[in-house]
């Protein structure tokens, strides 16, 4: 099988597209193998949309230890952008996960804005690490550590963070707001490792700020890969934009079936 590679934000992605659904629990597994395969932060396969209408297509999206997420924002703007290479969509599109219908911009200079569908606070009032809490749904849980100083300084060590992982059956975001700018460090469920970049744990970081009255309607969101994430609200709908990278085309023995 080829499928090709590409980066949002320090997220890497391995991308094809098919005409058959399959569980590619195993391929996901075996591809985002960082020593005994390509590489990855996640398998995505894109599809053709079916009884989805108003989509250009739908996608299958794995962890890189195969489990299925409804939703990733940073693999959004990559499949967003392979799609358009490929000539499956134009550059407004749109295309169906299990987070619901995803709608996407193609930018200049390969810059890529993805909308959420929807961003819920389904608690705000918990306390962990002796900092302020927030659980929300942006298309995937997220736990919100609120620190009010330099997240490299406050940020919990790996077991704290593996220990919320589990007990909340979610990622964990540790964020902290200075000049209209959200540093974010995200430990994330499926990869069960601190990660360079996480979409929808942005979002979540950039919502949690909105809501405490840090941020307007718009800001930065700076994650480990030091990349500027432009987030802001559009027709109460909220959007990120940020530029998205091919890095290589990749062949493979393993089967895509």
């Amino acid at each position: 099988m080829v499928c090709e590679k590409y980066v949002a934000s320090g997220n890497d992605f391995l991308i094809f597209h098919t005409f058959c659904a399959h569980n590619r629990s195993a391929l996901a597994q075996k591809l985002c193998d960082r020593h005994n395969g390509i590489g990855a932060d996640g398998l995505i396969a894109l599809l053709p949309k079916g009884k989805y209408g108003d989509c250009d297509f739908v996608w299958e999206f794995y962890n890189s230890d195969g489990s299925v997420a409804t939703m990733c924002g940073n693999g959004s703007r990559a499949a967003a952008l392979y799609a358009f290479k490929h000539g499956l969509c134009g550059r407004e599109l749109a295309f169906q996960t299990g987070a619901g219908r995803i709608c996407a911009q193609v930018l200049e200079n390969e810059h890529i804005a993805v909308q959420f569908p929807f961003v819920r606070i389904l608690q705000d009032n918990l306390q962990e690490c002796a900092m302020p809490a927030f659980l929300l749904d942006t298309g995937v849980p997220h736990l919100v550590l609120c620190a009010h100083d330099d997240v490299e300084l406050v940020r919990p060590t790996s077991e704290e963070l593996r220990a919320l992982r589990v007990r909340y059956d979610a990622n964990v975001d540790v964020m902290c707001v200075a000049q209209n700018t959200v540093h974010v460090r995200t430990f994330e469920r499926g990869v069960e490792a601190e990660t360079l970049a996480c979409g929808t744990g942005m979002a979540a970081c950039f919502v949690v700020a909105h809501h405490n009255g840090q941020l307007g309607d718009e800001g930065i969101v700076i994650p480990a890969s030091d990349e500027k994430l432009h987030f802001y609200f559009a027709h109460d709908f909220l959007w990120f934009s940020g530029k998205v990278q091919h890095v290589a085309t990749c062949k493979t023995d393993m089967l895509s079936f």
